[in-house]
């Protein structure tokens, strides 16, 4: 057969984690989950490791990982994340690759990417080649081989780009149609100008480079891309796959590649089960014998390119004027709000540049001192940015120079590097993507570039930001409240800046409720506790502390000193101190505490001034994590409380909300809100409960609908499908109980009854795994009139019609 198919999925996040913290912090928009990554993630990226197949009836005939299936690739920002916070759907992906390996003649569906998502035409070429060099490492470091193909943020490319890409062993690329130039047979002819997206793509392409060298392009179906993006085609997995199919000849004579590429958030987040489509699709055409799957590495070896082609430089699939979107006002935007400008584009990347000059300069006068290729040595620091463990960064610096260097120095060159590593960051593409310079995405660049300032101001006293902000100033905001960068530099960056001082304030300040060890990780920082005093006092509580804080990433260290004090709730106020005379602790705890003893809370905070400094640090110091924690902790009595007075109200006022009910009045906003609330209160509880009363659930129900009051569907949908997916894992672990089987039933059940659509794709998923291991054995069994394997078919064969799996 010399038709074929393959589909690739561009999976990529804009990076939200705090540079100082080195996580991302919750962000309220993602509720209910914590952060957008998570959200993401449970739409997207591991359904696509558990895609369910239907039939006719919406049963479940199969459950596939399509990462095996498609070509793929993930921007290493992202990976890093998955890996740390969702390491089964890491793995899934990683495993998935190997199998592709199997199935398509050794050639892997993952593809590189370069590390930082910036739009490569618009880097200079050092700053290209880093990251080349840093996306192949990172893809070597978890593929465990190298990368056949490589993707280009935006599929932003020029020559240069396409050299180094060369030069650095990368086979093939991905780009739009419109990105072609011309083309002809290799080495035979006149050019045929394919302008306009008119290039035939469903074969590869040989583009030759200044330098001699070539490499292999595959322009991928625009129509139909754009179709499964924005239009309705993952609607219907077949219609997807006839779709494909219909660009493909008949009998071509030829090897014949019908393929797309889009962002692979298209499969599950942006088109919801989208990756259900996706998975029917490749199921269709493989049972119809229609077509054979494959991925770009391998059909490239099957078909080599017999024609070769030009491109449009400074091009991209994303921006009509090219590049112009990540630099200037083109008119390239989201679409949310067509009456704003760009204005700022400009005036930003001048910024961005200015500070990335400016900062290189100094990275090679400073770091020339210790290597003899400072640049060299920034593209080898990927080995430390993917394995932090102290011993191996310890090796890796003792191989910079012949000499041991001291800790100063240590610092000082990772240091450096930090700095090279965030003013690579900020020019990842979503800072200039979006419509307004205050967006979170630009912000989240600006956050990166002031990482970077503060590094070269703590080592070598060089103090960048006025001369930034002033370039920011030039960039004007559609705003009101902001009106140009530097405002908004002022207003949302600087507050964010961290140093081991506010590292040591968290401490302090979180110690009061944390009971942490004597040697404490908060995020990327260590903390080590030389002395801790806590005292309490009815609902009064005083700590007082000695600590060492370490820096995990540029191995510098602090003393702190502080004292902390809790008067009750949110009241608490800290003192923190850098250094201090050479006191004698106990005696200025023995002093402390018989003031805190003798309930002088004036005396606790004059001694705290006298010994730690002013008593300036609150709770709102905490980082903002943990802040939530102690506020939720905190509040959690008094939201009991306001729950039983709502209880309580709905209680006594229900005889007056029901006769003004009965006789069609309008309730006024203050019963609609008690009720409202209060039965939501109740189904939640109702939901939470170990075993579900359905016929109580049923009741509750009824009540929203009598009273046309709203179900919070997002806190409710929440509670069920963590509950059930959370029982079904745990009876994953012990799964021929057949009592835990009968209480996973009975909580199932609820399915049947809510008037919202729950996420159980991971609980399909393990049933399905545990299906094709235990059920026929359990059928066995119960042939042969065992009992307990015949409960457990009943309540097993239950499940599986509530979840709606066929076969059983």
């Amino acid at each position: 057969m010399e038709r074929y198919i393959c589909i690739h999925a561009h999976f990529y996040q804009p990076p939200r984690e705090n540079p100082w913290l080195e996580e991302i912090e919750i962000q309220d928009s993602a509720y209910p989950y914590h952060d957008w990554n998570e959200r993401v993630t449970a739409r997207c990226y591991a359904p696509n490791i558990a895609a369910r197949i239907l039939d006719n009836q919406d049963r479940i005939v199969s459950i596939v990982n399509n990462y095996a299936d498609i070509s793929f690739d993930v921007g290493p920002t992202l990976f890093a994340w998955l890996e740390k916070q969702v390491p089964d759907i890491y793995h899934s992906i990683i495993d998935a690759d190997k199998l592709s390996r199997e199935k398509f003649s050794g050639h892997g569906n993952a593809i590189a990417h370069v590390y930082n998502h910036l739009v490569m035409p618009l880097a200079n070429k050092r700053d290209k080649q880093t990251q080349i060099v840093w996306g192949i490492q990172d893809f070597v470091h978890r593929f465990q081989r190298f990368p056949e193909g490589m993707w280009l943020a935006e599929t932003a490319v020029d020559i240069e780009t396409l050299e180094l890409l060369a030069d650095s062993g990368i086979t093939f690329t991905i780009l739009a149609p419109n990105q072609a130039c011309s083309v002809r047979k290799i080495d035979d002819g006149d050019w045929s100008d394919v302008s306009g997206s008119m290039i035939d793509t469903r074969i590869p392409y040989l583009c030759r480079l200044p330098s001699g060298k070539w490499i292999h392009i595959f322009f991928y179906n625009g129509r139909i891309a754009q179709e499964v993006a924005f239009g309705g085609l993952l609607d219907n997995g077949e219609t997807l796959a006839k779709t494909l199919l219909s660009t493909l000849s008949e009998q071509p004579g030829y090897p014949q590649l019908a393929h797309i590429a889009t962002d692979g958030e298209t499969y599950g987040h942006y088109h919801r089960y989208g990756e259900m489509a996706l998975a029917y699709c490749y199921y269709y055409i493989k049972n119809n014998n229609l077509a054979t799957i494959t991925n770009y590495g391998e059909f490239l070896e099957k078909c080599p390119p017999v024609r070769e082609v030009r491109i449009y430089e400074n091009s991209s699939w994303s921006c009509v004027h090219g590049v112009n979107r990540w630099k200037e006002d083109c008119g390239c935007g989201s679409g949310s709000n067509p009456d704003w400008h760009q204005k700022w584009r400009a005036p930003f990347r001048g910024a961005m540049d200015w500070l990335r000059d400016t900062l290189a300069t100094i990275y090679e006068e400073e770091l020339g001192r210790y290597t003899a290729n400072p640049w060299k040595l920034r593209d080898d620091y990927i080995s430390v940015i993917l394995d932090r463990d102290p011993g191996s960064i310890e090796i890796w610096l003792s191989n910079i120079s012949v000499h041991s260097p001291s800790q100063e120095i240590k610092t000082k060159i990772l240091s450096l590097l930090e700095m090279q590593r965030y003013a690579l960051a900020m020019y990842t593409s979503c800072g200039w993507s979006m419509d307004e310079i205050s967006s979170a995405e630009s912000v989240q660049v600006m956050l990166y570039g002031a990482r970077a300032m503060q590094l070269s101001r703590e080592v070598l006293g060089v103090n960048l930001e006025s001369a930034y902000a002033k370039i920011l100033m030039l960039a004007p905001s559609n705003v009101l409240l902001y009106g140009n960068g530097e405002k908004i530099y002022e207003l949302l960056v600087k507050p964010e800046i961290i140093d081991l001082m506010r590292v040591g304030v968290h401490y302090a300040l979180s110690s009061m409720f944390e009971d942490y060890h004597e040697l404490a990780k908060i995020y990327c920082y260590n903390v080590r506790r030389y002395r801790f005093e806590k005292y309490l006092s009815g609902r009064q509580k005083l700590v007082i502390g000695e600590v060492l804080i370490t820096s995990n990433i540029v191995l510098v260290s602090k003393v702190m000193y502080f004292a902390v004090l809790h008067i009750g709730d949110q009241s608490l106020v800290g003192s923190v101190l850098e250094t201090r005379e050479k006191d004698d602790f106990d005696t200025i705890c023995h002093e402390v505490f018989m003031a805190f003893n003798s309930s002088d809370i004036v005396g606790v905070l004059n001694l705290m001034d006298k010994y730690f400094g002013n008593h300036e640090y609150s709770l709102w110091h905490v980082f903002k994590e943990e802040q939530r924690v102690i506020l939720n902790s905190i509040v959690r009595h008094t939201v009991t409380e306001v729950e039983y007075y709502f209880k309580q109200m709905y209680e006594t006022y229900f005889p007056v909300i029901n006769e003004l009910s009965e006789t069609h009045v309008t309730l006024p906003q203050v019963f609609s809100s008690i009720i409202e609330f209060s039965l939501n209160t109740e189904l939640r509880d109702g939901l939470m409960a170990e075993v579900v009363n359905i016929e109580d659930i049923k009741s509750m129900i009824a009540r929203f609908g009598k009273w046309n009051a709203h179900i919070d569907t997002a806190m409710q949908v929440s509670i069920v499908s963590n509950k059930l997916n959370s029982l079904m894992k745990s009876f994953a672990r012990a799964p021929e109980d057949v009592a835990a089987l009968e209480v996973l039933k009975d909580n199932f059940k609820v399915l049947e009854i809510v008037p919202f659509e729950v996420n159980l794709w991971p609980a399909q998923h393990l049933y399905y795994t545990l299906s094709n291991k235990y059920f026929d054995i359990m059928k066995e069994r119960a042939a042969y009139a065992d009992s307990y394997s015949s409960r457990w078919l009943e309540h097993f064969i239950s499940i599986g019609n509530i979840l709606k799996e066929r076969g059983l």
